[in-house]
């Protein structure tokens, strides 16, 4: 239990820190704040998911185009991180720059 009230306690803390930035270059401040919201729920899956690791995969978000980078344990585990990027609602593609160890 404590666990997962660690992971949650993280996600939020990642999450107030997007969200409590500025908007990126070029882009709206609506817009930077639907990535920002994006970027918290793939985090947010990746965390929860047995199969991932959502600290050593990182997540941005540009205009609903998920960017996935970082070390995976296997194949299986760069599948599942893109499959679950892909579910959150709002993402229009997925781009990944996973690395096998």
């Amino acid at each position: 239990m404590s666990e997962t009230l660690t992971r949650l306690g993280l996600v939020l803390a990642f999450a107030l820190g997007l969200l409590g930035g500025c908007a990126g270059a070029g882009q709206e401040t609506g817009a930077y704040v639907d990535d920002a919201a994006i970027t918290t729920k793939v985090k947010t899956r990746l965390f929860n998911d047995p199969v991932t690791s959502g600290f050593a995969i990182k997540v941005t978000t540009y205009r609903g185009t998920v960017q996935l980078a970082g070390f995976v344990n296997n194949h299986g585990e760069m599948s599942r991180a893109v499959e679950l990027a892909g579910s959150v609602p709002g993402v229009k593609a997925v781009k990944n720059d996973l690395i096998v160890k």
